[in-house]
This record gives C-alpha cells, structure tokens and sequence, in this order.
C-alpha cells in the first residue's frame, strides 16, 4: 500500500500570512489538528505545517496575542514529507523516527496532495503496525 493510497487527499492548507483565527476554525471545520502551510493559495508547496500544538505552545502558552498572529510565527518548518509512490513501511517509519502524528503528502512537483494521519494506519494497517506506530510516536524524546 502506498502513502497515495492511505492518505486522506487534497486537505485544507493555509498560508503563512493566514490569521491564527482563521486557521483554528480551519481545524473545526474539517475536524483535524494539522494544517499544512503552503508558498501560497496558487502554488501548493509545502513550507510547513500549524499543529493544534503550535497553537498552543507557541501562541496561548506565552501569552501572545493570538488575535493579531499569522501562522508563520507559530508553525513548524520544515514540513516533514513522504512522497505520494512511498509505502506503508516508509510512511510509518518516517513518523516513528519525526514522532510525527501526521505526515503530509507531495506528489512529484513537491507539491501537497494529502496527508497521512496516524487513524489511516488504523484503519488499513495491522494491529502490531498500528500499536507499534502509536508506541514509538508516543515515547518521550
């Protein structure tokens, strides 16, 4: 099975001049807790990524005015990528190794085209696949 085949396609995306508000009902709406950030609307690659974590972490927990701030002074760069032809093994060791729960999916231009999240290897993976992905992402670095 290959990350094109696992991956929830064409998610939402965002800019990095997009307003903290407007990406968190972003994640509402589409029921997630990553965002991928991108050159812009127009060209889909990808420089990043805005966790529900960022948010918090970078954002609330400081005390910033989350009103006033873009996801570029929050997000997590680089994004860290699978290519769209790689497999199942590949996507979950990719995650392992990052302590990823998401990884974001580029076709051959390097361009977003879906995402991977741990509930997809759930869903198609084996139990001890499934079990290992969640132990080795959880394990404190």
């Amino acid at each position: 099975m290959t990350a094109k085949e696992l991956m929830t396609p064409n998610p939402a995306c965002c800019t990095m001049d997009t307003p903290l508000a407007e990406v968190a009902r972003m994640m509402v709406q589409c029921d997630c807790g990553e965002i991928p950030v991108v050159e812009s609307q127009n060209v889909k690659r990808i420089v990043g990524v805005v966790t529900d974590r960022d948010i918090v972490v970078r954002g609330v927990a400081p005390g910033k005015d989350c009103a006033t701030l873009n996801v570029g002074s929050v997000m997590s760069s680089p994004a860290i990528t699978v290519k769209e032809r790689d497999g199942l093994d590949e996507v979950v060791r990719v995650m392992e190794t990052n302590k990823i729960r998401r990884v974001p999916v580029v076709n051959q231009s390097g361009e977003i085209c879906g995402i991977v999240a741990q509930a997809d290897i759930a869903r198609t993976g084996s139990r001890k696949e499934t079990g290992d992905l969640v132990r080795e992402v959880s394990a404190p670095r």
